[in-house]
């Protein structure tokens, strides 16, 4: 990377520790002494899963050891990322013209983003030693990470940073010439560091981009300086949070307008809705189980194929994992909304509620079973008229409990296939009104 091209990076990338020494926060791992600081002085690594929130230096480490180690360094993305990609990765690993240690370290971020077949396709070389494996993830990895990895790797957790530790990043980013802001004549107290500090919640990230934002964006005074007070730090925190975060209140925005645009019938904005979802980092699995779920409730017998159709989608994106899955969440995200719609099925929360709070009876002597010869004489199946035997394969009896004789739940709309299932059924109902 050119000179110009680093300085185009944004500040947190620039920023990014490039040694041991420089980095700032998880003295439980990289303490003098600790085991993970002792495994990259002495270039021994192996195999090891970084977890823990945003912002708190998984990527940064990963950078580090890149920078030490004498062993070949690779990186992929697992959104981007796939089984492909891992096969060129170990074929170039076991050939000795370009691999003449056998061995690389392979950073995987967001490896929970890797499907169950991808993450197998690594444990082969994992065990040789060929891979030795940094994984990057936000999520547990006890949950999100095959068992077999887990077990050939070492599990570090990093903290969220603490305000002294945020404070001291700021610092020094303000400080730094070559990689910083210290080319700029910046005038800020200790209050601004203190908000910024206190509000990033650990995220070195938030806390240097809002940072970045408030100096390239506030013209100098009279003198020269640029002085950011509270109130800009402030709004450009504010223009920060704006973007996606999938563990915090726009996730739970973000979702509620994907299911409202699926249910609304604007395939536009839901497959808007998935994209923010998607670039954010959401869960696929997540994802797919409210296409699902939306599938059932606010379509249902207005088109009772789109559940096969969700199920379809959910199982797909288990089987082939992102990038491919962004297709299918899409297809089928299109597909809801784009579907007529019913809540009828919603019937069972009435019922739910008359079971829960209502004296609901026993079920009827005839619709009981009789499994053993002698219950028949106790009124079992006693009257019972078969369906099937009947013109139409109906017959009019009584199905309900006497204590709930003419309760209606199913209230079909009149949408797409579910017409039909009204028409039928108001016939029906109204013939045995009469």
């Amino acid at each position: 990377m050119t000179a110009q091209s680093e300085k185009n990076q944004p500040l947190a990338y620039r920023m990014a520790p490039q040694s041991l020494e420089e980095f700032i926060g998880q003295e439980h791992i990289l303490g003098k002494g600790r085991l993970l600081r002792r495994m990259i002085e002495a270039d021994r690594l192996s195999s090891i899963i970084l977890f823990g929130p945003p912002g708190t230096g998984k990527t940064s480490l990963a950078r580090v050891i890149a920078a030490t180690t004498q062993v070949g360094f690779i990186k992929l993305n697992a959104v981007t990322s796939g089984v492909a990609d891992i096969k060129r990765v170990i074929a170039d690993a076991q050939n000795p013209l370009l691999t003449p240690a056998g061995r690389v370290v392979l950073f995987i971020d967001e490896i929970h983003r890797f499907n169950k077949a991808q993450q197998d396709a690594l444990l082969p070389q994992v065990e040789d030693g060929t891979l030795i494996l940094i994984g990057a993830t936000t999520e547990n990895p006890f949950f999100e990470v095959n068992k077999a990895l887990i077990s050939r790797s070492t599990v570090f957790q990093l903290q969220p940073l603490t305000e002294d530790e945020i404070r001291r990043i700021l610092v020094q980013a303000i400080e730094n010439k070559s990689r910083g802001l210290g080319s700029y004549c910046i005038r800020l107290d200790d209050q601004v560091l203190d908000i910024l500090s206190n509000i990033s919640n650990g995220d070195a990230r938030i806390a240097l981009n809002a940072l970045e934002l408030a100096v390239i964006t506030t013209s100098p005074g009279a003198d020269g300086s640029i002085r950011i007070d509270r109130d800009i730090i402030e709004d450009c925190l504010q223009k920060r949070s704006l973007a996606y975060d999938h563990d915090g209140e726009s996730h739970y925005d973000n979702i509620s307008a994907f299911i409202k645009s699926m249910r609304g019938s604007d395939p536009d904005a839901a497959v808007f809705y998935l994209a923010r979802a998607l670039h954010g980092g959401e869960d696929i699995e997540f994802l797919a189980r409210r296409i699902l779920i939306c599938a059932a409730e606010d379509v249902g017998l207005a088109n009772p194929q789109m559940l096969t159709i969700a199920m379809a989608a959910y199982q797909g994106i288990m089987a082939v994992g992102m990038p491919e899955a962004r297709i299918i969440l899409s297809e089928a995200a299109l597909a809801v909304a784009t579907s007529p719609k019913s809540n009828s099925a919603l019937a069972i929360d009435a019922a739910l509620h008359d079971v829960e709070t209502r004296r609901t009876g026993q079920v009827p002597m005839h619709l009981r079973n009789a499994p053993v010869a002698g219950m028949s004489d106790l009124g079992y199946g006693k009257g019972y008229q078969y369906a099937h035997s009947f013109p139409g394969h109906i017959v009019d009896q009584d199905y309900l409990p006497e204590e709930m004789l003419g309760t209606i739940y199913y209230q079909p709309a009149s949408n797409g296939y579910e017409a039909r299932i009204k028409d039928w059924l108001d016939k029906r109902r109204e013939k045995n009104d009469a």
